[in-house]
């Protein structure tokens, strides 16, 4: 094929695409330059850990003798780049989109100062988690290897994070933080969602846990758990309102449960069974279980199938 006629071709795709810009669509943002930077938040939560975690991750790029010295290059490091996001953002918030450039950079820098000074109280929750992983998996060894290899434990750490942003009012940065951890771990959290201390994920792929849910402390949740919300038909309108569900003190939830709703209350020191499906509340200290599954057991010749019921090891489960 002529390559003249290739040129013009992809030229007049090209100007069709372009002209197409300009139809307003929402998904339009030829602005690369004045909207958040993927990249740099994923960059930036990865270098929080180093402070978050001082000595388990390091940056090659900062060298010094002094680990003061470090912690304080590195700090101020991502203080100036998330202060630059941050600003970048308040174009997503409502109630600052009308702000002058002196009053974005002012507000920008306020809320980070402040995101700053919670870290030595983030860092209190995360001691809690780590212990709560340590004590509620035999399989673990060490500190160490909970800090660095479990996922679990990644994802609780980029949603602390990202809920300090959160109740701040940083618009798009939280859900950023928090969606990078899901690509990387397989666990949704919301940064919305409040968590008490002690929270523990074990093994964690696939757990989704809602913008309004509220989990109280020494909570255990497996793989495959959601806690999300009854319905979402009522979309935008139903913004702002409880939609998930209350987890209180000391609860587990074994995996593949489904907890939905508001109005939702798992009571204190209740056990979930596995791929259970609860839209109404459960009374503390209540075990929940399925009603008991039939096994059918068939020869390889063809003979008549034996059924053995599966027997429940507590006798008190409430069966749903």
């Amino acid at each position: 094929m002529d390559q003249n006629n290739i040129r013009e071709e992809i030229g007049g795709i090209v100007n069709k695409i372009i002209a197409d810009y300009n139809g307003g669509k929402n998904i339009d943002a030829v602005d690369i330059f004045n909207k958040p930077d993927r990249n740099e938040v994923i960059d930036i939560v990865n270098n929080l850990f180093s402070v978050v975690y001082p000595g388990y991750f390091k940056d090659r790029s900062y060298k010094s003798y002094n680990p003061e010295n470090g912690v304080a290059v590195i700090t101020e490091d991502i203080f100036y780049r998330l202060n630059k996001q941050v600003s970048l953002a308040l174009d997503f918030c409502k109630t600052r989109d009308q702000m002058c450039e002196e009053e974005r950079k002012e507000e920008s820098y306020r809320v980070c100062k402040a995101f700053f000074e919670k870290i030595p109280a983030i860092r209190e929750f995360l001691e809690t988690d780590l212990l709560a992983t340590l004590d509620g998996d035999p399989a673990a060894k060490s500190f160490e290897e909970i800090i660095l290899a479990y996922p679990g434990f990644i994802a609780i750490t980029i949603y602390r994070l990202a809920h300090e942003l959160y109740l701040l009012d940083v618009p798009v940065i939280p859900r950023l933080m928090t969606e990078y951890a899901h690509s990387k771990t397989g666990i949704d959290i919301h940064p919305g969602a409040t968590i008490g201390k002690s929270f523990f994920i074990d093994h964690g792929t696939g757990i989704v846990v809602g913008e309004t849910s509220v989990i109280g402390e020494n909570v255990k949740i497996y793989q495959g758990v959601t806690i999300g919300a009854l319905s979402t038909r009522g979309g935008q309108k139903l913004s702002g309102k409880k939609r998930h569900p209350t987890i209180e003190d000391n609860v587990v939830i074994y995996a593949g449960a489904s907890i939905l709703g508001g109005d939702t209350i798992i009571g204190k020191n209740s056990v979930i069974g596995g791929n259970t499906f609860i839209t109404s509340s459960v009374p503390a200290d209540t075990r929940v279980s399925i009603k008991n599954p039939e096994m059918e057991y068939r020869s390889a010749g063809g003979k008549e199938p034996v059924k053995e019921e599966i027997k429940q090891s507590d006798e008190w489960f409430y069966i749903i």
